[in-house]
């Protein structure tokens, strides 16, 4: 099943609207935060059913806000999936440890997110 809402989360506006159209094209309802803080915020309140978010943010990043989510008991079970232009092997096994479901490059194609969105 595709997931029904999802929260886009990028301190770059281009890069924000770019994946907030990708995933409404998509079909689904996309919520948008645009700091780690704000992801945790809007996790907590919109119970969204996939989180696809940056990991280099000024105020808390992406790694950070991944595991206050995830920490959370209300929030614990939303997949969490870096979209960021770290690509290394070390960032995806640290995006791993952190809990994240994945780790997508940017620039990305399309069909990669809509592929993780429908996974969820």
């Amino acid at each position: 099943m595709a997931a029904k809402n999802v929260l886009v989360v990028d301190d770059s506006p281009a890069h924000l609207e770019n994946l907030k159209n990708v995933v409404s094209n998509a079909g689904c309802k996309v919520t948008v935060a645009t700091s780690g803080q704000e992801a945790i915020d809007r996790s907590k309140s919109d119970k969204p059913d996939l989180v696809l978010m940056d990991i280099v943010m000024d105020d808390i990043d992406g790694y950070g806000a991944c595991r206050e989510i995830l920490a959370n008991p209300e929030t614990k079970d939303i997949p969490i999936v870096f979209v960021s232009t770290k690509k290394s092997r070390a960032d995806k096994l640290w995006a791993e440890k952190q809990g994240a479901r994945g780790l997508i490059s940017k620039p990305f194609q399309d069909e990669e997110i809509i592929s993780v969105i429908n996974q969820y």
